[in-house]
């Protein structure tokens, strides 16, 4: 039969999605989902409110053992680069970003939303 990850001595792959939003409360907006083998976390934080976005990732690493990070494209070059040295050389961050339609498309919509 299929070995479950506990039988075969594997630690769940643990992954965080990291959002902005002008209205997020990382404390209320946040979502995971599980199973044996991989463990998701959504979280939504302010917007422009790159403290809070850092301190958010320093805690899902610290306490949640996030292993793996990933950034939504309202992150800027700098801020993704303050969160990857805060979080350091063991955990991964990687971002999200799309080809120039996609980044127009995304900021059509984000005006029709009121975000901008």
């Amino acid at each position: 039969g299929f070995a479950t990850n506990k039988e075969a001595n594997f630690m769940a792959f643990k992954s965080a999605v990291v959002v902005t939003a002008p209205d997020a409360n990382p404390k209320k907006h946040r979502a995971s989902i599980k199973t044996p083998m991989y463990e998701l976390t959504v979280v939504a934080v302010e917007r422009g409110n790159l403290d809070q976005a850092v301190g958010v990732c320093q805690e899902l690493a610290r306490n949640e053992g996030i292993q793996f990070f990933i950034l939504c494209p309202g992150f800027s070059h700098q801020g993704v680069a303050k969160i990857a040295n805060v979080l350091g050389e063991e955990v991964a961050v990687s971002v999200a970003r799309g080809d120039i339609r996609s980044t127009m498309v995304a900021d059509r919509l984000l005006k029709e939303a009121g975000w901008i």
